[in-house]
């Protein structure tokens, strides 16, 4: 058996957040060995160039130098006939503080290994060793290591759980699927289902961890139990930075990285849950409920993962949206929210679709087919071009988790489906082809629901929510999220100055030639201010025209702008009362997870 790749690594300067790495491979290709690091991380689809942080690199074989050449923006290649074992030590720069990336000073280290460890070409499906060695210069600091990599058991130098020193894994693949978090965090630990879960926090914070952990607890039993037992980690790990402003997460096989508002974790003495930790439970049961749905159960596009150019899949509106209908929906069925708090995190998903004049021109299919340069970089303009496949692709989830129960009388339900994509692609390694939800929806619906569905996902009508949304007796109004009149612009604050942001299509700003950029002076003689900019509107009527000073870069112009009626595009769901046993029934049904027996 081959000897496994060795990597080391050290927070060697973390005051200049530098990371030293080293790589032994004892068998290198003798026509000339290739290493290369990631271009982008799964689940983050954007090209992020993760090589451009490594400052320095080397190599080095029984003792002596040996020359590298670099041939292209990721990738290096040592000489043919160099014999083994041969090391490279490299130096990495991290100071990228999310999810994705790495970041690094002395109050505390993060990693993934898209970030850090280079690829051994040809050597990628071999066992891979990590040795990760405590900071330099920080003696005495209490740093311990927090991740799902496997510690090395039964070999030399072994990990101990929380602690440096060697970790395992199967293959490259695997390597860089587990974060890692080192310092002083906070620790807490549960078990759901008979696994191991463990979350820990980083940055200052006043977290009620007993409270955590009962919340998160139910949430990742629902979720094991909604795909089957056994659960298909032995171990998982929720890694938490807070600071002071910052959301978003990442999924990985047996582990999530979050980065989360402090002010969203729960403090001791809380008693109704805010809308910040909501937020923040249904982001770890989104992360958590990727554990099946793209980390195992992935688009054909995505195995195996190509990860030095773009992954072009029409797939996200499954993979991201039906994740992103479910993470509230596990909020509600493991009895962390209600019905009514539920009904308003789901309106404000209906809300942000509908503002946006983009769904009206691109389908969720070419939302997730242009995440690489539509979603993941967006502009001033995209609320008029593009639709996010998460949120739309949430409500196309509701319609067909909706219709499938209806149309069954409760027997079968969007879990069936996922339970199904489960058995045949999570559990098997098989990709899901571009009409595998198409295919398994006529399964179990028929030729019209998957003709139906597909309308959905491929076109850019106005989707059918008030009729779904009737089928388990909800109603859905709209009401205009503020009486005052408005002009179609978003505006943000820069210091003192008021700027625009977007200019919506069809708005009253956009006849009268504002555009994004634009710094608001003065409105009919009166100073524009964050402060002020509403209020001058609401004292007006809808109709009246409005005088608008503004610098566009150092030059100031003039618009007259008519204020219009503000649009009723802010969805409002209620519980319809004359709703009948049917509905009552599948709303019930829906909301427990229940299917007709």
């Amino acid at each position: 058996m081959s000897a496994p790749i060795l990597y080391t690594i050290q927070a060697a300067q973390p005051a200049a957040h530098l990371f030293d790495v080293s790589l032994t491979l004892a068998e290198p290709d003798p026509a000339g060995q290739v290493f290369s690091l990631p271009a982008w991380i799964p689940g983050s689809y954007m090209i992020r160039e993760f090589a451009r942080h490594i400052v320095s690199l080397s190599a080095e074989a029984e003792g002596k130098p040996v020359p590298v050449t670099k041939l292209d923006k990721h990738s290096w290649r040592l000489p043919a006939g160099v014999p083994g074992p041969v090391t490279l030590r490299y130096t990495v720069y991290a100071w990228d503080l999310s999810v994705r990336s790495a970041h690094l000073d002395p109050t505390h280290g993060f990693f993934n290994g898209t970030s850090v460890f280079l690829a051994a070409h040809g050597h990628e499906d071999r066992p891979h060793r990590v040795d990760i060695l405590p900071p330099k210069g920080l003696d005495g600091a209490g740093w311990r290591v927090a991740t799902s990599l496997p510690e090395a058991v039964g070999e030399e130098g072994a990990a101990e759980r929380y602690g440096f020193g060697l970790y395992r894994a199967d293959s490259y693949d695997d390597l860089i699927d587990h974060p890692v978090e080192m310092g002083t965090f906070t620790l807490g630990e549960f078990d759901a289902c008979g696994v191991p879960h463990a979350v820990a926090i980083t940055g200052r914070h006043d977290c009620d961890m007993d409270r955590l952990l009962a919340d998160l607890k139910p949430i990742c039993e629902g979720q094991i139990r909604l795909f089957g037992e056994p659960a298909p980690m032995s171990r998982y790990v929720f890694l938490t930075m807070a600071v002071g402003d910052g959301y978003g997460g990442l999924e990985h096989r047996a582990s999530t990285a979050l980065l989360c508002s402090r002010a969203d974790l729960p403090y001791p003495g809380m008693e109704e849950a805010t809308e910040g930790y909501r937020q923040f439970l249904g982001l770890c049961s989104h992360e958590y409920f990727h554990t099946w749905n793209v980390k195992r159960i992935k688009p054909a596009a995505f195995v195996p993962y190509r990860l030095t150019e773009e992954n072009y899949t029409r797939l996200l509106w499954a993979f991201e949206g039906f994740t992103s209908y479910y993470d509230d929906l596990m909020l509600v069925r493991s009895g962390r929210i209600g019905l009514d708090d539920y009904l308003k995190l789901l309106a404000k998903t209906i809300t942000q679709v509908h503002k946006g004049s983009g769904r009206r021109k691109q389908s969720v299919a070419e939302s997730s087919f242009e995440a690489w340069t539509k979603y993941y970089r967006q502009d001033e303009n995209s609320p008029n071009a593009i639709v996010s496949y998460y949120t739309k692709g949430a409500l196309v989830a509701l319609l067909l988790d909706l219709r499938l129960r209806a149309d069954s009388h409760g027997a079968r339900s969007l879990d069936t489906l996922m339970q199904a994509l489960w058995q045949r692609h999570g559990q098997t390694g098989v990709g899901v082809a571009e009409n595998g939800i198409f295919a398994l929806a006529a399964e179990l619906g028929g030729a019209e629901l998957a003709a139906w569905l597909q309308e959905l996902v491929e076109g850019t009508a106005e989707l059918p929510l008030e009729h779904g949304l009737c089928r388990v007796g909800l109603r859905l109004t709209w009401e205009p999220t503020s009486p005052a009149p408005c002009i179609g612009v978003r505006t943000v604050a820069e210091g003192e100055a008021l700027k625009i942001a977007n200019v919506f299509d069809g708005g009253s700003a956009q006849a009268a030639g504002l555009s994004a950029g634009d710094v608001l002076v003065a409105i009919d003689g009166l100073k524009a201010t964050a402060a002020g900019f509403d209020k001058l509107l609401a004292r007006r009527l809808a109709g009246d025209r409005a005088e608008i000073h503004a610098f566009r870069r150092d030059e100031l112009m003039r618009f007259e702008v008519e204020l219009r009626a503000p649009a009723a595009d802010t969805a409002r769901l209620a519980t319809d009362p004359e709703a009948g046993p049917a509905a009552l029934a599948l709303r019930e049904g829906w909301l427990a997870g229940d299917q007709a027996k």
